[in-house]
């Protein structure tokens, strides 16, 4: 199943938006990002890209402080994107929570993960990257299995605008390391390819 977008009025304002995305009832399970302004509404991942994130996930935590945590279904905010993001995982210092608090600003993260969707692979490797690197997150981790038929992950850093430069790539099976405040070697063979 693929993602679909919700219509909405394109003239409405970035708190029009939020509220929006905040209190429509949506479908249980789904994961629903506003993506450049457009509200998506895409499926539960499968268990392959669930496991993906575990083992990373898993690792991370060996290496993070312990006032950050890592965060499955955080919503980061990227309001001069018009985005709304939840990234497979966010590695961000624990924010102070109310109950009314819905998201924390993207500029808050560490680090954000994507694994690739086959049915929205374009925003995690176009829109996604563009809204992160604007917000000045340091580092992007994206793990494509569907890139050009080889499974690869790559490192994104050094923000400038909304473009990152790649630090690393490697195909799965080969190790990928994060630089600090990480000082983390990511190997990736354990990582299921189709």
């Amino acid at each position: 199943m693929s993602a679909l977008t919700v219509s909405q009025d394109p003239d409405q304002s970035w708190d029009d938006l939020v509220r929006f995305w905040e209190e429509m009832e949506w479908p249980e399970g789904s994961k629903v990002e506003i993506i450049e302004g457009v509200v998506t509404v895409s499926p539960a991942p499968a268990s392959r890209h669930n496991v993906i994130a575990e083992r990373i996930q898993r690792r991370l935590y060996s290496v993070i402080p312990d006032d950050w945590g890592v965060y499955q279904t955080l919503a980061i905010a990227v309001p001069s994107r018009l985005g709304m993001l939840i990234p497979d995982l966010v590695v961000a210092p624990v924010p102070e929570c109310t109950e009314a608090d819905t998201h924390i600003p993207a500029a808050l993260a560490e680090l954000v993960v994507e694994v690739t969707s086959r049915s929205n692979a374009r925003h995690d490797r176009v829109s996604k990257p563009a809204a992160y690197a604007t917000a000045g997150i340091p580092l992007y981790l994206l793990v494509d299995r569907w890139a050009s038929g080889v499974p690869t992950v790559t490192l994104y850093g050094e923000p400038e605008g909304d473009v990152y430069q790649v630090l690393s790539s490697v195909k799965f099976g080969d190790t990928i390391t994060l630089p600090a405040p990480f000082d983390l070697t990511l190997d990736t063979s354990g990582f299921p390819a189709d």
